[in-house]
């Protein structure tokens, strides 16, 4: 290594449910054909929350083996500036040392049934940076790109904690994706969170008739707007079911977008959509969902598709913040130092004072 990358650094190490700790550590040696990246920043998920608290879709339960890692470094939404690579690397990813990059979530196998066939967001591995330990994540001073990684430059010309959000937007992008949303529909899209938000910019994006955003707080309903929602619904206040129907001759909505997670909001969807509609489920829940499967099949024919990461959706998604058309500044509300980890845990966790989260370590 150069002498200006110190051999330690600060980093949040995963020890298992409810235990993360800030710990000093050694600076990770770059590998032949690898990039050694110095971290601005990198946002906490909804998904690193739900692993901190234990969900059984990371550490498994009675039905299922647990996926996520102990002594593993979390984050997976993040950006950062190149300070060391070896000329493979550079000729592999277009990238240069001072080059502001991300990399996907998801380091794929390349050997898999499914990244052999281009899904790769499917890899049959899943090494997900920040959660298993051969895919140490952001939540440190520094990290390193491995080869298999996919890597994109991205602008340097603005905030930080900005360009991270390139990740929680390319998911938001691929949900939209799977809806297949055309001209005519109309699209519900449940939760004004990160991902809400990104739902809502790119099914605005395809010009259907009408986007209705859905939360149950009011801030978060303005921000949808100024995201390219055309009607906004207080879930907590207001009769979507009703309203929806009203809007679409009785029908009911043609397109449903769920990006909470919130067990409630399944068969709030369910609900709000006409026959033959498009359910899109992204949202990561904490705990099982139970509904009425009849909806699906005898009383509607419903199309329920499933969302996972953003293969493909990261040139737009980062074309779509460098192009300033997103309220970056009013998206982006709580920036935070690597130590303050806690704090930014808890204010995810709250939902009330917060929509996106980032670190900035030093």
């Amino acid at each position: 290594m150069s002498d200006q990358i110190p051999e330690k650094m600060q980093a949040v190490i995963c020890h298992g449910p409810h235990d993360y700790r800030l710990e000093e550590v050694a600076v990770p040696q770059r590998k032949p054909g690898e990039a050694l990246i110095k971290v601005e920043a990198v946002g906490i998920c909804a998904s690193d929350l739900k692993c901190y608290h234990g969900a059984a879709k990371f550490w498994g339960d009675e039905n299922r083996p647990a996926w996520a890692e102990t002594m593993v470094i979390p984050g997976h939404e993040f950006v950062g500036r190149v300070v060391e690579l070896d000329d493979e690397a550079a000729s592999r990813w277009g990238i240069a040392v001072g080059d502001r990059v991300t990399s996907e979530q998801i380091v794929p196998c390349w050997e898999c049934r499914f990244c052999k066939r281009g899904q790769y967001h499917m890899c049959q591995p899943h090494d997900l940076y920040g959660f298993k330990r051969r895919t140490p994540g952001a939540m440190a001073s520094y990290m390193t790109y491995p080869v298999e990684a996919l890597v994109h430059k991205i602008s340097g010309d603005m905030p930080p904690a900005h360009a991270a959000f390139v990740e929680p937007l390319s998911c938001s992008l691929h949900a939209v994706e799977r809806a297949q949303i055309t001209f005519e529909d109309t699209v519900v899209v449940a939760g004004c969170g990160p991902i809400g938000l990104g739902m809502i910019a790119g099914a605005k994006s395809k010009n259907p008739i009408r986007v209705i955003a859905l939360d149950m707080a009011p801030e978060k309903l303005e921000l949808a707007k100024l995201c390219g929602a055309d009607v906004t619904i207080n879930i907590a206040e207001e009769d979507v079911d009703a309203i929806v129907k009203g809007m679409t001759d009785g029908y009911g909505a043609d397109v449903y977008l769920e990006g909470t997670g919130h067990p409630s909001a399944v068969p709030q969807g369910l609900n709000a959509l006409r026959k033959l509609g498009r359910y899109v489920e992204y949202g990561v829940f904490g705990s099982d969902v139970t509904v009425d499967w009849s909806i699906i099949s005898d009383d509607k024919e419903l199309d329920v598709l499933g969302a996972h990461l953003g293969p493909y959706c990261w040139p737009a998604a980062i074309k779509m913040i460098e192009s300033g058309v997103l309220p970056m500044d009013r998206i982006c509300t709580h920036q935070l130092p690597l130590a303050d980890f806690q704090k930014g845990l808890d204010l995810v966790a709250s939902g009330k004072e917060s929509v996106k989260v980032s670190l900035i370590p030093a």
